[in-house]
């Protein structure tokens, strides 16, 4: 079976109120329903009432949840809470969480887990920084990640893998077709199961309307996490339009 692809639309810590009328604006920006999986990850601010506006083809995601079920952990917010305000996704292991809170393989695969426990799909993310690209270990760093940060007997058809090359994201570079397709292509071929081609892999990094349709075209890119230009209605409809 062809892999359905997946628009994930992460706002970071972006989004006020007003922010709202964006739901209305993509709604009438996409021709028709969509044949794509489409996904928004707002602020926790904003999730309830985002998805109270948007249309129904569109799942909601958290940007981040704790390794904990429950407990004494002020501030942080538990997969399960992501699921009751309507969530189906949640992104965990984003490079501005390894680098901002130092969070390790091993957190992000605790997450992982916590939200597979909570009936969530987790987008797990992977990406070297621009100086391991150029002393030639991105693959090395990648895969690596990628083997510590995932939980034990995942079936592919409940987890997504985002490659977000760190050194592309909000800076306007992207990796070019052929390089973000082959580091693709590693990933599906380092996943330890035997459903490799049930695994749905994003490119992240700076993808825009300009570069979405020949990123998208490539045979193990099936989809794309989508940071500044998803606060934009009409970019991120055009994106979208772009994976049909």
């Amino acid at each position: 079976m062809p892999r359905t692809a997946l628009i994930a639309g992460n706002w970071k810590m972006n989004g006020l109120a007003d922010s709202l009328k964006w739901a209305q604006a993509l709604a009438g920006m996409l021709s028709g329903r969509p044949s794509t999986d489409v996904a928004i990850c707002p602020p926790a601010t904003l999730i309830r009432a985002l998805g109270e506006q948007l249309p129904d083809f569109v799942a909601l995601g958290g940007q981040d949840c704790s390794p904990h079920p429950c407990g004494a952990h002020t501030g942080d917010i538990a997969a399960s809470m992501l699921k009751d305000l309507g969530c189906r996704y949640v992104i965990v292991g984003h490079s501005e969480r390894r680098a901002n809170h130092h969070e390790g393989d091993d957190l992000v695969k605790a997450k992982a887990r916590a939200a597979l426990d909570a009936r969530l799909i987790p987008i797990v993310c992977v990406g070297e920084t621009l100086a391991e690209r150029e002393t030639g270990q991105a693959e090395q760093v990648v895969i690596g990640q990628l083997a510590a940060s995932l939980p034990d007997n995942v079936p592919a058809g409940e987890i997504v893998i985002a490659y977000e090359p760190v050194w592309a994201i909000g800076t306007g570079k992207t990796a070019t077709p052929d390089d973000a397709q082959a580091m693709h292509a590693q990933i599906r071929k380092a996943w330890p199961g035997e459903d490799a081609q049930a695994l749905r892999l994003l490119y992240g990094g700076s993808v825009k309307p300009e570069n979405a349709a020949q990123l998208l075209a490539c045979s193990d890119i099936d989809g794309a996490l989508v940071g500044g230009a998803s606060l934009d209605a009409a970019a991120f409809a055009a994106i979208v339009n772009a994976a049909r």
